[in-house]
């Protein structure tokens, strides 16, 4: 039996997600990644995969113990950059959480209406590097045929797409930091227009290398606490001094309703709506008064069909920089107004850094995890804050019990890109 619908004529279908699957600085399970959250651990530690003791930035939140035995062949395992890596280890774990397995269970999806929209802000960096650093000491000729492949940001949904033959949607989208929820916010709209009937999305990066550290040095973006870099991923906090780069993958498997009941799936979470938007405003800063970030989620809550006094909980962008984290903190206060009293907001970044593309991807997988356990993790370091947070439940220090009704997960990327998902627990 296939498991397929077509809902020509139907109007938009409901949006579940049955699959999860993570790489992180705490490793490949996603379950042990939100115990670390829950602990308020940091992830963030002195970069050591490549010599920058000249840098004013010699710290991050790189992968650790990352192994794809199992899931990526090993001579492909060596030739790929880690971001595809990333890509189709998570996709794949994603898939074996939604009860998707190589075998009887792959084979009786409809592949043809099965699709991936995987995405990366910056691609194949150390395929990239290594490349220019052979180009330049010792010729063309010794320019890998694979470097055009390995660098471009959509290689890691066609390569997954390769192995698992889905013939849906497949691409990219390259939106820098917004770009995970760009991604799921695609993905999703395909499947409640009846183009798919499931889809693997999300984002993944990986820029702990010495090109991409020195480029955002270069940008004066990341902090530069080198004596305690567990305490430089500061968000709302006064003393802090830039974002801490981070990378990895975050998955999601997202079915239509009727696809996912039909292959008596596990259904983790529902997807409620979403929005896409641009500040038009700056190629880095966001506008102070937050119109483009407000703008976008009372688009997202309009798309979700709710009310605004139906979400109590907000997984924010939130990096640790000055002007990003007040920006976001005046939109919610400004579509929330009092309701923004009964929130509950927090930062994934002060513990895992910012994962840039990834970092949608992984937030939505923390947000889903939230509305699973009761249970919203800490904001950390946030110990002396703004004024203009005085009043909103960050949630600082300690996890918080909290019973979901619907959530927002921001994300935000240079070039003014803003992107809201709005989640919810699934309700038959």
């Amino acid at each position: 039996m296939i498991f397929t619908k077509t809902f020509e004529g139907m109007g938009k279908k409901r949006v579940v997600i049955t699959g999860m699957g993570i790489v992180s600085c705490f490793g490949s399970d996603v379950n042990l990644f939100f115990k670390k959250l829950l602990a308020g651990e940091s992830g963030v530690t002195q970069i050591k995969n490549f010599p920058c003791q000249d840098f004013p930035t010699r710290f991050a939140a790189p992968v650790r113990g990352f192994d794809p035995e199992g899931y990526l062949d090993k001579k492909q395992a060596r030739r790929v950059d880690p971001f595809i890596s990333y890509t189709i280890v998570a996709g794949k774990k994603a898939l074996a959480m939604a009860g998707i397995a190589p075998g009887e269970t792959l084979d009786h999806l409809d592949k043809k209406r099965c699709g991936i929209l995987v995405g990366s802000g910056m691609g194949g960096m150390s395929v990239f590097y290594n490349g220019v650093e052979d180009f330049l000491t010792k010729g063309f000729r010794r320019i890998t045929p694979f470097f055009v492949p390995y660098i471009i940001s959509n290689m890691g949904s066609a390569l997954l797409g390769i192995e698992l033959g889905f013939m849906g949607p497949n691409y990219s989208i390259s939106t820098a930091c917004a770009t995970g929820n760009y991604c799921i916010f695609s993905a999703a709209e395909h499947i409640r227009n009846g183009h798919a009937d499931l889809m693997i999305c999300g984002g993944a990066e990986s820029p702990v290398n010495p090109i991409g550290v020195a480029g955002f040095v270069a940008c004066r973006a990341l902090s530069e606490r080198n004596e305690d870099p567990t305490k430089a991923s500061r968000p709302w906090d006064k003393k802090r001094d830039g974002f801490v780069i981070g990378e990895g993958a975050g998955v999601l498997i997202l079915e239509s309703l009727e696809h996912a009941l039909e292959r008596n799936a596990t259904i983790l979470g529902e997807y409620l709506g979403g929005a896409v938007n641009c500040d038009a405003h700056h190629m880095t800063d966001p506008r102070e008064d937050g119109e483009g970030v407000a703008l976008c989620m009372e688009t997202a809550l309009r798309d979700a069909g709710i009310a605004r006094e139906k979400v109590n909980y907000i997984n924010a962008h939130a990096t640790s920089t000055h002007a990003g984290d007040l920006c976001e903190i005046r939109a919610i206060k400004k579509v929330f107004g009092p309701h923004v009293h009964a929130l509950k907001i927090n930062a994934t970044k002060s513990m895992i850094g910012h994962c840039l593309g990834a970092a949608g991807g992984i937030e939505a997988i923390v947000t889903v995890q939230t509305i699973l356990e009761g249970m919203a993790h800490p904001t950390i370091n946030h110990e002396d804050p703004e004024e203009e947070v005085a009043g909103l439940n960050v949630i600082p220090g300690k996890p918080q019990p909290i019973q979901v009704t619907a959530a927002m997960s921001n994300s935000f990327g240079f070039g003014g890109h803003n992107s809201t998902l709005i989640l919810a627990p699934y309700k038959l």
